[in-house]
């Protein structure tokens, strides 16, 4: 699987412990691999990158990474997450950049930033020898309507259907190739059946076999295709 352009992958730098202050713990990452966040917020991050299928790994507390803060001391910064992305349609000269990534409540950004600036600028720095990006995610970035769809999502995740009906379903959207909600589930699934037709289908774009842009609210407009792994 293409990471990016150097052989070696980052492994976590720094264990999480529980704490008092904020909700810690670990997220089943695509059903195989525990990311562990130490915020809520961090959590919600985590849950909009394993949606996201352009996402192809998330690593916790990637590096260590010295710098010199504003009273003159050495400091060590160690980073939320670094997030690794499929290659898909691009080229490898034109590769989707690793992102190294910061997440912070926008109010505790705004009151600490001049403190915070210094390993920021480290982190910067270290991100461009590296080959990635670094970016600051507060709550503007992850609390939207992408993320109130994948919470609705969940509820349907886990429910099982006939296979033959999964089979129907997903037939007739990849020859379709874009179809409403609507339109496949009149389709398919009338009368009494519409209500577990419905059902079955919220499933399958819980599931990641169906893709729909899930930036915008859920309802029976909305476009489906197939879901594709690059």
């Amino acid at each position: 699987m293409y990471r990016n352009n150097r052989d070696s992958v980052p492994s976590q730098q720094r264990r999480i412990k529980p704490t008092r202050r904020s909700v810690s713990g670990a997220y089943a990452f695509r059903g195989h691999s525990e990311v562990e966040f130490e915020s809520t917020l961090e959590r919600d991050f985590i849950m909009q990158a394993d949606f996201n299928l352009n996402v192809l790994d998330v690593i916790p507390q990637p590096a260590s990474i010295p710098f010199r803060g504003g009273n003159g001391q050495e400091y060590t910064y160690t980073p939320d997450f670094l997030v690794y992305y499929r290659l898909g349609n691009h080229t490898y000269h034109n590769y989707p950049k690793p992102r190294l990534v910061e997440v912070k409540p926008e109010a505790e950004w705004r009151l600490h930033w001049r403190t915070w600036l210094p390993k920021w600028k480290a982190a910067y720095r270290y991100a461009q020898i590296q080959g990635w990006e670094f970016h600051i995610h507060d709550e503007s970035r992850i609390r939207n309507q992408a993320l109130d769809n994948i919470r609705w999502l969940n509820r349907y995740k886990n429910m099982q259907f006939p296979v033959q009906d999964t089979h129907m379903l997903t037939e007739a959207v990849r020859d379709a190739g874009s179809i409403t909600f609507e339109h496949l589930l009149s389709r398919h699934f009338l009368g009494m059946y519409r209500a577990v037709g419905q059902t079955h289908i919220w499933h399958l774009i819980a599931t990641r076999k169906f893709d729909c842009d899930i930036t915008k609210p859920l309802n029976q407009n909305t476009e489906l295709w197939m879901a594709e792994y690059e």
